[in-house]
């Protein structure tokens, strides 16, 4: 197992697709193990992986995020959040946050949301004096939410290697992306108290609001109607991303800002995406299997527990170490690589799946934005114009609080399972 991770730490250092690394890694430890006969599986994993109809949802979530990018989205949503909460002070810092829970429901991706929020949202907190630092790390820790709040590909990614239920795994990030939204919005009051900021808009109006409302509800009807639709049971959570993208195609019409003949150049980039996903989730089960075959989390099993039976200090255990992975490694590495390893743990000690799977999925997505590797950090620094080193130093206080809030929620599964079991959908 060694040599395999000394190899996977070489072909990333000198810049091979993380996809290619996984299966290299897995290749290699499988030859290490001195079975010739195991490279015959290689081939079989890469298409059991993703020879899912579930996995179809996958490209049509990119493909519709993709489409409402184009279709003037942002700026609708822009106005309806400075009229509920621009007349506060550091009302625009809020704004971004409730944008980007929006947009998260629509794009599910850090990146795009990031993107996004740095071409509009940046250049306006500019210009209400919003420290550039404080302006960085806003929008790094506003876009976590895009992997959190449903659709997530995150949870796709985790359906896909434990067979926990992917609708049960949608309808339960509801809360936690809440929850967050709450926190970041505590830490931007604590953060900007001492600011001497301008307020989004300068009194409060009935008409104005129901005004921006009204141009904005095309782009909030999407989540709604995406996350309403799996939970009534009129489609399944496969089923989702075809209305995602149809619900896309007619608020992109409403809006006639969207340039129809870049539509297939949209769906070629989205099919490029969800298949660069596809053949992580594909590589990564060679490594996955290897894994168990070697009997290697049942090893780690074996040597924690002996030391306690504690559920409670292991659930601490899985914590840290998923913690120090998500400052070292990106989302899908730490997926591919220590799911198999921590899954087994967590279910051994009566976790139950869905409840792991949110805790896991969101632990890792903080790395998005936790240096040194925080990816969402480098699409923030590069977009904005914001040195890395101030979007470090600022980002600490979203990620100690989004920190506090999973560690919240692994002791207390009956709030997450909460709105699941409601919906009947859960155990």
């Amino acid at each position: 197992m060694l040599i395999a991770a000394i190899v996977f730490v070489v072909v990333m250092v000198i810049g091979l697709p993380i996809a290619f690394a996984l299966g290299l890694m897995g290749t290699v430890h499988m030859l290490s193990l001195g079975n010739e006969s195991y490279l015959l599986v290689i081939i079989q994993r890469l298409f059991d992986q993703v020879d899912l109809i579930s996995l179809t949802c996958l490209p049509f979530f990119i493909m519709a995020g993709e489409i409402m990018n184009a279709g003037g989205v942002t700026t609708r949503l822009l106005d309806f959040a400075r009229e509920i909460v621009g007349r506060l002070k550091a009302g625009l810092a809020y704004c971004c946050v409730l944008i980007a829970a929006v947009l998260s429901a629509i794009l599910g991706s850090p990146n795009g949301v990031a993107s996004m929020l740095c071409g509009i949202l940046v250049p306006e907190l500019r210009k209400d004096n919003y420290p550039e630092e404080f302006t960085g790390s806003l929008v790094a820790a506003s876009s976590i939410l895009g992997p959190i709040i449903p659709p997530s590909t995150s949870f796709i990614m985790y359906f896909m290697m434990t067979g926990a239920s992917i609708q049960a795994m949608f309808v339960g990030g509801i809360l936690p992306g809440i929850l967050l939204v709450i926190v970041f919005c505590i830490v931007i009051s604590i953060l900007t108290r001492k600011m001497e900021l301008k307020r989004a808009t300068d009194h409060f109006s009935l008409k104005r609001l129901v005004k921006a409302f009204f141009k904005a509800l095309p782009a909030l009807l999407v989540p709604v109607v995406i996350i309403g639709g799996v939970i009534g049971g009129f489609f399944t959570a496969t089923e989702a991303g075809a209305v995602s993208c149809f619900c896309a195609l007619i608020a992109s019409a409403i809006y006639r800002e969207m340039d129809w003949k870049k539509l297939p150049e949209i769906m070629l980039r989205s099919a490029v995406t969800g298949g660069g996903i596809l053949l992580m989730i594909s590589f990564g089960g060679v490594i996955a299997w290897s894994l168990t075959r070697a009997g290697i989390p049942a090893q780690i099993i074996a040597a924690i527990t002996s030391v306690t039976n504690s559920k409670y200090l292991i659930i601490a255990l899985i914590i840290v170490i998923l913690m120090i992975a998500g400052c070292l490694l990106d989302t899908g590495t730490i997926t591919m690589v220590m799911l198999p390893v921590v899954f087994p743990l967590a279910t051994a000690i009566g976790m139950d799946a869905v409840h792991f799977g949110l805790v896991f999925c969101i632990l890792t997505i903080i790395g998005y934005i936790t240096p040194p590797v925080g990816v969402v950090l480098f699409v923030t620094s590069n977009a904005s114009g914001i040195p890395f080193n101030k979007l470090c130093k600022m980002i600490w206080p979203f990620t100690i609080g989004a920190f506090v809030v999973i560690t919240v929620l692994a002791y207390l599964p009956d709030v997450v399972l909460w709105i699941p079991r409601l919906c009947g959908c859960a155990g």
